[in-house]
């Protein structure tokens, strides 16, 4: 698998520090399954993290330093709600290589074969995925060979991981394991590469901005 577009630093920092929810996760632990290059990135900040922490000089703490001593930093900690991981999932096992990997497959609950398709129209293709998020949506998309997605910004973030096939907008070719992040101030029109459905996991946190007028009206009805 040659991937050739990674997670941002910022990103894979946030992801280090527990400080992505479900969703967001998600996509960034299955990219990091795919990529031995982000996986050695992410090893690389935790060490680094671990060897500050361990380089920082604790003083006894005394009437004037109370407030700042080692005690009172840990009873902050202990009163702040950790991050939510990404829950375990039962794993499922067909004997067979899974085109799917973890954690993704345990959440759709088996391999691509297993993914029961809602249509979108025009040929396209989704299934939502359930997490304990509010306000991030989390998905995959089938879209036919060779066929675009509608031309659209967005609300708010994007993540998209390619798990088959490829797509190319203007930010280049995007094949299995190259991660895109987009936001407001990306405007594209993602088409799917002849030969192969292109099988993306989609993360949102805000419905996409469609400049179709016709796409805008049924948006509503089709949940993206």
């Amino acid at each position: 698998m040659n991937i050739t577009h990674h997670i941002s630093d910022e990103l894979l920092f946030d992801y280090a520090n527990g400080a992505l929810e479900e969703g967001w996760s998600i996509a960034v632990a299955t990219h990091l399954a795919l990529c031995p290059s982000c996986r050695k990135r992410l090893a690389t900040m935790e060490a680094a993290g671990g060897m500050a922490l361990e380089a920082i000089e604790i003083e006894p703490a005394n009437a004037s330093t109370e407030e700042f001593s080692w005690e009172a930093m840990r009873a902050r900690i202990d009163n702040v709600a950790p991050a939510a991981p990404v829950p375990a999932r039962p794993k499922h096992s067909t004997g067979r290589a899974a085109s799917l990997p973890e954690p993704l497959r345990s959440y759709i609950g088996g391999d691509v074969d297993a993914v029961k398709w809602k249509p979108l129209g025009l040929g396209a293709y989704h299934y939502p995925i359930k997490t304990s998020d509010q306000d991030i949506s989390v998905r995959l998309l089938r879209i036919p060979a060779g066929k675009p997605v509608p031309e659209h910004t967005h609300g708010g973030r994007e993540l998209t991981l390619v798990l088959k096939g490829s797509f190319s907008d203007i930010s280049g070719r995007f094949g299995p394991g190259d991660f895109e992040e987009t936001d407001e101030s990306v405007d594209h029109q993602p088409v799917a590469d002849p030969g192969e459905d292109c099988i993306c996991l989609a993360v949102t946190d805000a419905p996409l901005k469609f400049k179709s007028r016709i796409v805008r009206m049924i948006q509503p009805l089709l949940g993206i």
